[in-house]
């Protein structure tokens, strides 16, 4: 039986989780690369290969919108940082992803859209109507959310009797971060304390819209129905100077921060998610150490911990790349994780 053709799949931004994924369409040879788009004009006109340090491709990076929505290809990889990031309309990341569907393209997106339904029937309808004219579909992913906030504690409540509070907590370590656009502009560590209150504004509207997707994502699957989604956050500062990738931590400048984000019914709480961000996890001894936790409350109780995740932009560039397959195969529409087979590690195990 003759082996199915390579899909061919544009990787849409180079940045931090853009460049594994990278990585894997040119390594992987169910792939095949036949676009990059990028910002960076250092970037523009390199080798796809030589930009992540591999063989040269033959494809050649671009910025150029109206070229890659020419090109004929089977699935978009699109991971810029999302426009709501820097205080922008979350409706041009729609725009954009609403093009690339309608071009005929799937689309796995690291931005968000995990659970697109919470910007309502308008956002919903526009995204169906691009996927109908492209016979495409789309699919938001990531790590959390897209799969610690979201799959695992689904998964783990197919052995609840009762269920009574889900939580989920995060905790990461940005050392070894090398984005300072990332660590600096968005998270606001190395700023001060007045200058953090003003930059992060912007950034926790994206967050609190983003986790929202996942607390509702969860108890609309559970058929509860959420009054709202609750957000608070608070920041550490430094008591020492340390570096990091992105820049030097000063004294009194802020090290660290914890986010919280619950669904309540009737003003009690269903799921929380906490996500604790560190500059140098061994220097930031308040609040946990890196790792990942879910625990359901309820009959049976359970905890379930991922204490490890040595390359975290890693697996949330796997985590999208290993879904395209399936995404490709899937009925024209909005797909979220339930829509979809497991994704899986097919093709990436090495015994040698």
């Amino acid at each position: 039986m003759p082996s199915s053709p390579p899909l061919r799949v544009i990787q849409w931004a180079t940045g931090a989780v853009g460049r594994y994924s990278l990585r894997a369409l040119i390594t992987r040879p169910e792939f095949d690369l036949v676009g990059v788009l990028v910002y960076d004009p250092d970037k523009l006109g390199q080798d796809a290969g030589t930009l992540v340090g591999l063989p040269a491709t033959g494809v050649t990076c671009t910025d150029d919108v109206d070229e890659i929505l020419a090109t004929e290809a089977d699935c978009v990889l699109h991971m810029p940082l999302p426009a709501s990031y820097f205080g922008g309309d979350h409706p041009s990341d729609v725009e954009t992803i609403c093009a690339l569907l309608a071009s005929g393209k799937n689309v796995v997106t690291t931005t968000g859209f995990v659970y697109p339904q919470c910007y309502g029937p308008g956002v919903v309808e526009r995204l169906e109507a691009a996927c109908r004219a492209g016979n495409a579909s789309l699919h938001g992913t990531g790590i959390n959310p897209g799969f610690m906030s979201d799959l695992l504690p689904l998964a783990l409540t197919g052995l609840s009797n009762r269920i009574d509070h889900i939580y989920v907590r995060e905790s990461s370590d940005f050392r070894g971060h090398p984005s300072r656009q990332i660590v600096v502009d968005l998270f606001g560590f190395t700023r001060s304390a007045k200058d953090y209150a003003a930059a992060v504004r912007p950034f926790r509207a994206f967050q609190r819209s983003l986790f929202a997707e996942s607390v509702q994502f969860v108890a609309g699957n559970l058929d509860v129905t959420l009054d709202e989604v609750e957000e608070s956050d608070e920041f550490e500062l430094a008591a020492e100077e340390f570096e990091i990738a992105a820049g030097m931590v000063r004294v009194g400048t802020v090290c660290a921060s914890r986010w919280t984000f619950t669904g309540l019914v009737r003003g009690r709480p269903f799921m929380t998610v906490e996500c604790v961000y560190k500059a140098d996890a061994t220097k930031v001894r308040r609040w946990p150490e890196p790792g990942f936790t879910v625990h359901i409350e309820g009959v049976p109780q359970m905890t379930l911990a991922v204490e490890e995740m040595s390359h975290g932009l890693a697996g949330a560039a796997a985590h999208a790349v290993n879904t395209v397959p399936a995404l490709c195969a899937a009925p024209p529409g909005i797909r979220t994780l339930l829509d979809l087979p497991l994704a899986t590690g097919r093709g990436t195990v090495r015994l040698t």
